[in-house]
């Protein structure tokens, strides 16, 4: 089973660098990292798709470091890889623009800081190459550095540091729902669906959080929630989204029920209007287009939850044949207005800012938008018990 103690790497803060081909970008990685995390090259374009890199960086604690193509790539192919370039920023909690101080800031650059700006997203611009010319620092944000000396990479880490909160994400995942001693109870499918030998992320998280907050999770499969409950009263019954028909049966209306993925909505997101977005399943017509987009890449087992149940589900719900389509891992349409629904999965691979950019983008086009848990519970008829524990958003549904 994978460490629990590791910073899941969507809870890490993304910290990326973008800029020209031979800026220099790669080279302030590897002295920021202090490893030759990225290759380095006189010629341009070495650096064709996005490096990632899980680190701990001082004092910020678990980050990960991305290096992106150069800005200015050219062809077909260096479009291409412009593209993915940009789709970083989607994650990105501070960027870092590398420029080379021999030949100073491009108009490229400039369009760069205002999409910074437009993003709301912090930034700092280093000046590399500062061994063979210096640039006039002209705010709190810019510094000038060296990546073959060394000089000031010190520096720029404490920029860094200055520039992000230490903690990206806030919301709390359980915490403020139990109290030390509770015993919660999560429901586990291990069927043909399930990885081997390890749990899912969100059931590892979430076992995390109960006991780091003193409580005692006990973990059982649906076929055996009924004798369980029969010996404990937990303080609520998380779970797997896929099982909710069969375990809303046998669990007692008096005790809570919610999912890993609505705690999840809640946790990256905006519950309110994924809970919101549930609603569209009741109109979708033959043909409507519906997205089902993931935040990883898998291998599909058989019976799977995104390509194989979902769909079926919704499709009973609606009384209709929608269209469906998939997309997976970095992959999200920039335009949704051919579809009638997206439904996004819990998200646990993704940083919170990843998922709030695709709420917003399908929010600003007017789309509905939903996620496993919200989707399922919705089509079972048990979306309203399922927010039983977020009172205001269960309201909504009134």
């Amino acid at each position: 089973m994978p460490d629990m103690n590791a910073t899941p790497s969507g809870e890490r803060i993304q910290i990326a660098f973008f800029g020209k081909r031979n800026a220099g970008k790669s080279s302030v990685v590897n002295a920021v990292t202090n490893q030759n995390l990225s290759v380095v090259s006189e010629i341009k374009g070495t650096t064709t798709d996005p490096v990632y890199k899980a680190m701990e960086l001082l004092p910020l604690g678990a980050v990960m470091i991305v290096d992106t193509a150069g800005l200015d790539d050219s062809g077909e192919l260096g479009a291409l890889r412009v593209e993915k370039s940009l789709q970083v920023l989607e994650k990105t909690d501070i960027a870092i623009l590398v420029i080379d101080s021999t030949q100073g800031k491009s108009d490229l650059d400039e369009k760069l800081i205002l999409e910074f700006q437009k993003r709301k997203l912090p930034y700092i611009i280093a000046y590399n190459k500062s061994d063979l010319s210096q640039t006039e620092i002209r705010s709190t944000s810019e510094i000038c550095i060296s990546a073959k000396t060394g000089e000031h990479i010190q520096e720029l880490k404490e920029l860094i540091a200055k520039q992000v909160c230490p903690q990206t994400n806030a919301k709390p995942l359980i915490a403020d729902l139990i109290q030390k001693n509770d015993m919660i109870l999560l429901v586990i499918p291990i069927d043909e669906s399930a990885p081997k030998g390890r749990l899912i992320l969100p059931q590892q998280q979430i076992i995390r959080a109960a006991l780091e907050a003193g409580a005692i999770p006990v973990c059982c499969q649906p076929e055996e929630l009924a004798q369980v409950l029969k010996k404990i009263s937990p303080r609520m019954v998380i779970t797997d989204s896929q099982a909710f028909g069969k375990v809303s049966k046998i669990v007692p209306e008096n005790i809570p029920l919610t999912s890993f993925s609505i705690l999840f909505a809640r946790y990256k997101g905006d519950l309110e209007l994924v809970v919101r977005g549930a609603a569209a399943l009741d109109t979708l017509r033959d043909g409507d287009k519906v997205l089902i987009s993931e935040g990883c890449t898998h291998h599909r087992q058989c019976n799977d939850i995104g390509t194989v149940k979902l769909p079926k589900w919704i499709a009973d719900h609606a009384g209709c044949q929608p269209e469906f389509t998939w997309t997976s891992g970095t992959e999200f349409p920039k335009n949704l207005q051919d579809y009638a629904l997206v439904v996004h999965c819990g998200a646990c691979m993704l940083p919170p800012k990843a998922v709030q950019f695709r709420q917003n983008t399908a929010s600003e086009q007017g789309i509905p938008m939903t996620n496993y848990g919200t989707a399922i519970a919705h089509c079972h008829g048990i979306l309203k018990r399922s927010l039983s524990l977020f009172p205001e958003v269960q309201n909504l549904l009134s």
